[in-house]
């Protein structure tokens, strides 16, 4: 953005020093050219007064003498010849025989309009002829021609062209210095309310100078800093409440558990008891998974989650937790396929903690769900910027239209009599997954099964 308002601006003020400059060395160009012409045309004048007075008299030797001493001075030429076309004078290698000068002589014979000088810029370099007629309108008795050399006005005006220019670029370096200072002023808020916008959504906590920039800047600066504040503010309050909450819960769950176990061998209606202990068993599963989902979705909003965590192995996770669910796969009639080894980590921005939690969820979800004879396998993609993490089992699987669902709160294949589960893993991995900046994705399997894909941002290796 700065550099496009660089732009704008530097390039306004080139056209404002240009719209100046431009008229000006045209203007300076046409009065040095006016000064040639006043100058030579006075002499000019002169000389057709001193060939009156030779044509008058038939004596032109005072007429060839000031011609010469002129010619002499100035390096000119000049050519004076009577109404017949011959020469009375010839000095400065002008002379009749000259084709540009006849031609201008006939045309002055026959007072037609001189014509105009042009303009006289630093290049020129051509002699200007000016020539006037001897005698009246009505009796022309010879034609003056002096051919002037524009040499030294040219330099005039080379040398006031130059100055202009230096004077237009130091006045454009100056607006070019006013307009970087000027876009810095303005920019630099902006990159910093980006910067600090961004940090808040990275899960970083963002402090905006508001002491630079407009008013308008410096109000929206403050208003980000209150925003990150509140923000803050409410992460701290929901972590809170899921502490409290936990403690709250987990105490009563407790003693109530202990009774249970105590009246154990006083109970004589055995079944009763244990479908009593089972539901409570099953009220505390459902606690914790709550208990974790609140934990996960405070984590996607808290300023906690931040992009420097320590990066995980996740080749190294999956070998680990896939050993650690082999057991409970064959106890289920299952089989876990042992993972591929690898040579080199695969690290993602993701604390080992939280990846062995998500692929706990996956595990388990295949290992209880997929049947007697399934085969599960855990498996891995790589790419630049990503890593995917593939569980796929070749159970039943799920219809289409439960596969978008299947990440909902509660929700259980089978309705709500299945025997197992609370319906809040697949919702757990969802929020702990989408914390880190990464996305869970469902899939059927041809012909059969279920494939649940992680992926998760790359942490970058030094």
């Amino acid at each position: 953005m700065r550099t496009r308002l660089l732009a704008v601006l530097v390039t306004l003020a080139l056209a404002v020093v240009a719209a100046f400059a431009v008229p000006l060395l045209s203007a300076t160009a046409d009065q040095r050219t006016q000064q040639l012409v006043i100058s030579r045309s006075s002499d000019v004048d002169r000389f057709v007064v001193l060939a009156q007075q030779a044509v008058d008299s038939g004596d032109a030797t005072a007429l060839n003498a000031d011609a010469r001493q002129y010619s002499s001075l100035y390096s000119e030429g000049v050519l004076i010849v009577d109404a017949q076309r011959q020469p009375l004078v010839e000095t400065g290698g002008l002379t009749s025989s000259d084709p540009e000068a006849r031609t201008v002589i006939e045309a002055t014979l026959r007072n037609e309009p001189e014509a105009p000088v042009e303009r006289i810029r630093p290049w020129s370099d051509t002699p200007v002829l000016f020539a006037r007629p001897v005698g009246t309108g009505t009796r022309v008795s010879g034609v003056v021609l002096l051919r002037a050399s524009v040499t030294a006005a040219a330099s005039d005006v080379a040398a006031a062209w130059s100055a202009i220019a230096a004077g237009a670029m130091v006045v454009a370096a100056l607006f070019v210095l006013l307009a970087v200072l000027l876009s810095r002023w303005m920019v630099r808020p902006l990159v910093e309310l980006e910067t600090g916008v961004l940090a808040v959504a990275g899960g970083r906590r963002a402090q905006v100078p508001e002491r630079s920039g407009p008013r308008e800047l410096r109000s929206l600066a403050a208003s980000v800093n209150r925003m990150s504040d509140a923000v803050v503010e409410s992460a701290n309050q929901q972590q809170r409440l899921v502490a409290d909450t936990s403690h709250q819960l987990r105490n009563p769950m407790a003693a109530l558990r202990l009774r249970l176990d105590l009246l154990g061998t006083e109970v004589e209606n055995r079944p009763a008891y244990e479908a009593t202990v089972a539901e409570v068993e099953r009220l505390e599963r459902i606690l914790d998974g709550l208990l974790a989902l609140a934990t996960a979705e405070s984590t996607a909003t808290r300023l906690a989650a931040r992009a420097d965590d320590e990066p995980a192995d996740l080749a190294a996770v999956v070998a680990e937790r896939v050993d650690a669910w082999r057991l409970s796969a064959d106890e289920a009639g299952a089989t876990l396929v042992p993972c591929a080894g690898h040579t080199e980590p695969l690290l993602v921005r993701t604390p080992e903690s939280e990846l062995a939690q998500i692929l706990d969820v996956l595990l388990d979800n295949a290992v209880h769900h997929a049947g007697q004879g399934a085969t599960i396998t855990a498996a891995w993609e790589s790419a630049s910027d990503s890593v995917t993490l593939i569980v796929t089992d070749d159970g039943p699987g799920l219809p289409p239209e439960d596969l978008a669902r299947a990440t909902e709160r509660f929700w259980r294949a089978g309705g709500d009599g299945a025997p197992r589960g609370t319906g809040l893993g697949l919702a757990i991995a969802r929020e702990q997954t989408r914390a880190r900046g990464g996305v869970l994705e469902l899939r059927a399997v041809e012909p059969h099964g279920l494939q649940v894909r992680i992926t998760l941002p790359a942490a970058v290796t030094q």
